[in-house]
């Protein structure tokens, strides 16, 4: 029984980072539609976020399967739970970008300027993301930590991008539109990095029992 146990545990670990590497492609796939306006990858976007909801159930499934099925102790229970809460955001990351998708294909938000320095923020999510999912498929702690420690300088990014198009673009109203859309990218990337900060406490609950603070 142990056995099988351990092999369907295996499979949620291994499902966990498929997912994970599905939100890392499709934010690389974003980055690149954002910054060179390839509508082509803005679409593989949208196909990919819709594949990354299907994950989402198949894993919710696979862990519902391990609870009521199996008889798993206290650390298994740890995984499973974190498993569980950490595809939320998982999946919310593939709406993010699917939500980024949407305003370029729609909208004006062509940036090779990249005046808000965007690039760095899709970048640094990127980086969130990958770390946070393998702290928590491999219970580590330290890099758990080190993800939480670089959401503030996502965060740094979003408050320039506000405080960059507050002044190019005052008193001119002809930009507004486009300056709103910009600046609504740049939350989706700052929320973003949000999700990856509560993938890595999931992670650090993994690891030790104790959870600290998740945001919405």
């Amino acid at each position: 029984m142990r056995n099988r146990f351990d092999a369907q545990l295996e499979e949620l670990q291994e499902s966990m980072v498929e997912m994970g590497n599905a939100c890392i492609q499709a934010l690389a796939d974003t980055k690149d539609g954002l910054l060179n306006g390839n509508h082509k990858k803005a679409r593989e976007v949208l196909t990919a976020s819709m594949a990354i909801r299907r994950m989402e159930r198949n894993i919710e499934g696979l862990c519902l399967k391990l609870l009521l099925q199996q008889q798993p102790v206290a650390s298994d229970l740890r995984v499973i739970s974190s498993a569980l809460k950490s595809v939320y955001d998982l999946e919310r990351i593939g709406d993010v970008t699917g939500d980024i998708a949407n305003l370029i294909l729609k909208e004006n938000v062509s940036i090779a300027s990249d005046i808000l320095n965007l690039s760095a923020m899709a970048e640094q999510t990127g980086v969130m993301v990958r770390q946070a999912v393998k702290a928590l498929t491999t219970q580590n702690q330290e890099l758990a930590e080190q993800t939480v420690a670089m959401d503030d300088s996502v965060d740094a990014c979003f408050k320039h991008a506000k405080k960059t198009l507050a002044l190019r673009f005052t008193g001119n109203d002809t930009g507004m539109e486009y300056a709103l859309n910009l600046l609504m990218v740049a939350k989706y990337f700052e929320k973003i990095g949000d999700h990856a900060v509560n993938i890595a406490n999931w992670a650090s609950f993994s690891a030790t029992g104790i959870l600290s603070g998740t945001q919405d």
